[in-house]
C-alpha cells in the first residue's frame, strides 16, 4: 500500500530518519507513556474508581470525554480524581473553544493546579458532539486557535489581550499548563504544529500517524518552532483478547466516531481536501451518525466501518499483539498512546495493560553492570 504522503503528492516521512531525541531518557533508550480516556458516565464514582486504578497500573494521564449534555461534568470529577491520586494527570479529549468562556476554562485548570500541584492538561479541537447535541457547529481554526492562547496564556498567569483589554488570573503564578490541539485536516494540522504544544491523534494507524506527525513536526519548523517541543499523543481503543471478532464488534463504534470528523472534513473542504486516502475511503459508505450513541459499543450504525479500517485504527489482539503496535507508534515519534476504554473490558484491559504492557514499554536500566 502507498504510503499517506505519496497518495497526496508530497514526500512521505522516512521512518528511519525521523528525530527521535526528544523521546528518549538519559540513556537514549525509547520511553512512551500510557494514558486512558474514559467517558463520565454515571456513576461519577465509577470513573474515579477507573482513574484510580489506572494510576496503580502505571498510567500516565486520565483524559476524559467533554460533552455536556451526553455525560456528566468532566472537571467536577476531575477535582475528584486528583484528590485520591497523587502522580496523575487528568485532562478533556477534547474540549472545545464553543461551550464554555475561555476565560472560565483558564481559570478552571488555574485551580486545579492551584489545590492538587500543576497535574492538567488541556486536549482542545474544533468540537463535535458536545456543540452538535445543541445544534451547533464546530468552531473555525482561527476560532480555535485564538481560545488556545487565551486559555493558555491565562491558565500559566500571563496577562493576554481578551475582548480589547489585558487581562490576567492575579492568583494564577504559579500554574502551568500545557494545551494540546486535536485535528486531522491539513490545515488543522498545520495550526497546532504552530500554536500548540502537544498533538492528538484519535487512531492509531501507523501509516497515517506518520503522515500526520510529519506534517505537525513540518508546520512547527517553518513557524520557527522545535517540532521535538510537540508531544505527540495517540489515542484509540485497546481491547486485549485472542477473540478478535468480539474485540471488533466492541470497537467499531471509534470507526464511526473517527468517520465523523472525516465527515466534516470533506463536507467543508471537498474529496481533495489532502487527507490521506487511507482515511477517507470507508466514510463513502456512511449514512448517517446517531450521537445518542456516540462513543458507544453498543452503536447501531457504524456497520459501514470494515474490519481492516478497525484493525488499523485500534490495538486488538493479545499482549504481544498491543506492544508490537505500541513499539512501532513510538518508532514514529509518539510519546504517548491513550487507550479508549469504552468497552466491556474495561477493568480487564486495565490490568493487563499494568500488569503486562506498560512495564514491556518501560525499560529499566540494570541494578549491576
Amino acid at each position: 500500500m502507498a504510503r499517506p504522503g505519496d497518495q497526496l503528492g508530497e514526500p512521505g516521512l522516512p521512518r528511519n530518519t525521523l528525530n527521535v531525541d526528544a523521546h528518549t531518557n538519559t540513556e537514549g533508550i525509547l520511553t512512551m507513556d500510557i494514558g486512558v480516556v474514559l467517558q463520565t458516565t454515571p456513576p461519577a464514582a465509577r470513573t474515579v474508581d477507573l482513574a484510580k486504578k489506572a494510576e496503580t497500573y502505571g498510567f500516565s494521564h486520565v483524559w476524559t470525554f467533554d460533552s455536556h449534555i451526553l455525560w456528566q461534568e468532566p472537571y467536577v470529577i476531575y477535582s475528584q480524581i486528583l484528590a485520591e491520586t497523587r502522580n496523575i494527570v487528568v485532562g478533556p479529549m477534547v474540549t472545545n473553544p464553543a461551550t464554555r468562556d475561555w476565560t472560565v476554562t483558564a481559570s478552571t485548570y488555574a485551580t486545579l493546579n492551584e489545590m492538587y500541584g500543576n497535574r492538567t492538561v488541556c486536549g482542545i479541537g474544533r468540537g463535535d458532539s458536545a456543540v452538535r447535541v445543541t445544534n451547533g457547529k464546530p468552531t473555525t481554526l482561527k476560532t480555535m486557535r485564538e481560545s488556545v492562547n487565551v486559555i493558555r496564556e491565562l491558565a500559566n498567569g500571563r496577562g493576554v489581550e481578551y475582548n480589547d483589554s489585558v487581562i490576567t488570573l492575579p492568583w494564577a503564578s504559579k500554574s502551568r499548563l500545557e494545551v494540546w490541539g486535536a485535528g486531522y485536516g491539513p490545515k488543522a494540522l498545520k495550526m497546532i504544529g504552530e500554536t500548540c504544544d502537544g498533538f492528538i491523534l484519535q487512531l492509531a494507524d501507523p501509516q497515517i500517524t506518520e503522515w500526520m506527525i510529519g506534517a505537525v513536526r513540518t508546520a512547527a519548523s517553518d513557524a520557527g518552532r522545535n517540532p521535538d517541543d510537540i508531544t505527540m499523543c495517540v489515542a484509540a481503543p485497546a481491547y486485549v483478547s485472542d477473540d478478535l471478532a468480539h474485540a471488533r464488534d466492541q470497537t467499531r463504534w471509534f470507526g464511526g466516531m473517527v468517520g465523523n470528523h472525516v465527515a466534516d472534513i470533506v463536507d467543508r473542504y471537498g474529496a481533495d481536501a489532502g487527507v490521506p486516502q487511507a482515511l477517507t475511503d470507508y466514510i463513502k459508505g456512511r449514512q448517517a451518525y446517531d450521537y445518542n450513541q456516540h462513543g458507544s459499543a453498543s452503536s447501531e450504525h457504524v456497520d459501514f466501518v470494515p474490519d481492516e479500517v478497525i484493525d488499523r485504527f485500534c490495538l486488538l489482539g493479545p499482549v504481544e499483539t498491543q506492544i508490537e503496535r505500541l513499539n512501532e507508534l513510538k518508532s514514529l515519534g509518539v510519546d504517548q498512546f491513550a487507550v479508549y476504554l469504552q468497552h466491556d473490558a474495561k477493568d480487564d484491559t486495565l490490568a493487563q495493560y499494568g500488569e503486562k504492557i506498560i512495564p514491556a514499554m518501560l525499560e529499566q536500566a540494570l541494578a549491576k553492570q
